[in-house]
Order: C-alpha cells, then structure tokens, then sequence
C-alpha cells in the first residue's frame, strides 16, 4: 500500500548481479596473495594478459563502497550477514507502515461510525415526525405555508342584480350622468344632444294615456334627452320604478308616449303630426322613444332615417341603464366583506 510517501528501499542485489563492493580491487587480495607464494618470491603472480613487465594492467576506478568499515581493512565483507540486517530494516519498516496503515483505517473507521451515527439520528428525527416545512424568518422560526380553501369563490355580482333591486341601486342618478357629453354615436352614426331634463312628476312628461300608466306603476322619477341627425330628432326617457315587476308592467301597458324635450338649438317637433312611439324595459328602469322629422313631416314605415335613429336611440338608453348596474356590480365585488 502506497500513501504516496517516497519508496521503500530495495533489496541488495546477489546472486548474477554485481553487488555492492564487487569492483576489482575490493577484497580481492587475498587471493592475490595464495597465488604469489607459488612463485617464490612473495609478490602476486604477474597475469598471464600483461605486457610483460610483471605488473598487472591499470584497473578501472571503483565505485565508492557503501559500507565504510570494510575499506582497507583487507577483510572481506560478510554479505550474509549485510544481506540480513537489510532485510531486518526492511521488515522493521514494513511494519511501521502496516501500523500507520491500521491507524488510518481506524481513522477512516472512525469517520465512517460518525457518519452512520449522523445518518441514524437523522433518520429517528424523520420518523418520530415531520419537518416543518416553509422558510425560515431572521429569528428562526419556520414561516407557514399559505393555504388555499377548498371552497369555490363566490361567483362575480350580477350588474342586473344592481338595477333590478332599489336596495343596491344606489349610486347617484342625473340626467347628465345617464346622458354625459354633447353628442352620442352609435355603430359611426353621430347624433347632436339637444336639451336635457329630470322630474319626478312623471305624468307631466307624456303624452296620451302614458302618464296615467307610469302612475299606476309606482314611477318615481322620468329622465330625458334630445338628440337630432340630418334633419331627425329623438327624444328618449327613462322612467325609474321601485321594482323590475312595476317597470315591465309600465312596458306592456304603455300607450300614448313620451313628451318631445325642445331647446339647446331643437326647435318644436312631433306635434300635430305622425311620430314614430316604442317603449322597452331592463331592471327597474322603463325607456321610451319618441322620433320624427324637425320639418313636422308625417312618419311612415318608409322613412329609414327615423327607424335606424329610433333604434340608435334605444340601445344607448339601454347601455346606459346597464352600465350603470356594472360599476356599482365592480365596486361591489372590490369592497371588504362583501
């Protein structure tokens, strides 16, 4: 096992292999010496490869001898005993490593018991019960959650509910208001307003058997305007009543009409002559049109122009009462409690 440390050192080298000390020169002398004593003389045999003056050729420079006591000493070195002390050492090291190899798998061990610990607690805090869930406020404390009801919103206010039932009906009621600006249009036909005006005596605004029919039905106030085109004037009054019943009781009864409104540059006209009459109803509020032409030329079912201005007439009234219904319907629905 390598922790990444330096290599352990490697064994001698022995047997084929030059070892440490094997140069030429190192503890061979010896040797030297038995082969001289055949000669007589005391001194080393001359080899056999010389050049003929009896001294042995010039050896090349040894290696340096890693094992100091044994230089010069003339003694050859035990390389048992060597070989032996270096495999002690080696075993000794090999040991040390195998003990700093065991401390660092109960180190790891250790860590491992840790995180296994850690795990379990973790998982008993799972299982006794559920972990807030939420972010955490500045104090620590997990914010909840929001919650959504099960329950379906109501659905949105009824704009008819509000001109239907004089109880919600509230908003203020002009004639300026259910008629504002100086001039109407309708699908680009672009109609004058003449005069306006508001009563709640609402007879005196009607011709024929009208006024006695508004009577009977409760109506509480009659609201007109003039509006004129090429030569074609309508007047339109909304009559209002205490209740839806009473104002589709004064549509279907109707008879006669409502009073021509002159002034504001509309001279007198529908007198003596034949005017076209129509009256409808939405909620509480009953309308009524009155057209003919500014010359007191007669109506008859050809004259076009009085037709489409009648119709014209008609729908702005309607559109007017139903708005109304619709903005006090959305001031309803964004008010608190409601």
């Amino acid at each position: 096992m390598s922790f990444g440390g330096p290599q352990w050192p490697q064994e001698p080298q022995q047997q084929g292999q030059q070892g440490y000390g094997q140069q030429p020169g190192y503890g061979q002398q010896g040797q030297g010496q038995q082969q001289g004593a055949g000669n007589g003389y005391g001194y080393p045999q001359p080899q056999q490869q010389g050049g003929g003056y009896g001294y042995p050729h010039p050896q090349q420079p040894a290696r340096p001898n890693p094992f100091p006591g044994a230089q010069g000493s003339g003694e050859t070195p035990d390389w048992s005993a060597l070989a032996d002390a270096s495999a002690s050492r080696g075993r000794r090291k090999r040991l040390l490593m195998i003990a700093g190899g065991v401390l660092a798998t109960v180190a790891v061990g250790a860590i491992v018991a840790t995180a296994v610990v850690s795990t379990n607690k973790k998982n008993d805090e799972a299982k006794n019960g559920p972990v807030p869930t939420g972010t955490v406020s500045s104090t620590g404390t997990p914010t909840p959650e929001p919650t959504f009801s099960s329950v379906a919103p109501p659905p949105p206010p009824n704009p008819k509910d509000y001109i239907s039932d004089p109880k919600k009906d509230k908003a203020p009621l002009t004639a300026e208001g259910l008629f504002p600006g100086k001039k109407m249009s309708m699908n680009g036909r672009a109609y004058k307003k003449g005069a306006t005006s508001a009563t709640t005596n609402c007879a005196a605004v009607t011709q024929g058997g009208l006024g006695g029919v508004l009577k009977r039905n409760g109506c509480q106030r009659v609201l007109r305007a003039t509006y004129v085109k090429d030569g074609v004037a309508i007047t339109v009054g909304v009559a209002v009543f205490p209740s839806e019943a009473a104002a589709q009781k004064a549509k279907d009864q109707a008879t006669g009409g409502v009073a021509p409104l002159t002034g504001a540059g509309v001279g007198d006209f529908c007198h003596a002559t034949v005017c076209l009459r129509r009256s409808n109803a939405i909620g509480r509020y009953a309308y009524f049109t009155q057209g003919g032409f500014t010359s007191g030329k007669k109506v008859t079912k050809a004259d076009r122009p009085v037709f489409q201005a009648s119709d014209d007439l008609g729908t702005f009234a309607f559109n007017q009462i139903y708005a109304r219904g619709r903005a006090q319907a959305s001031a309803a629905a964004g008010a608190p409690g409601e």
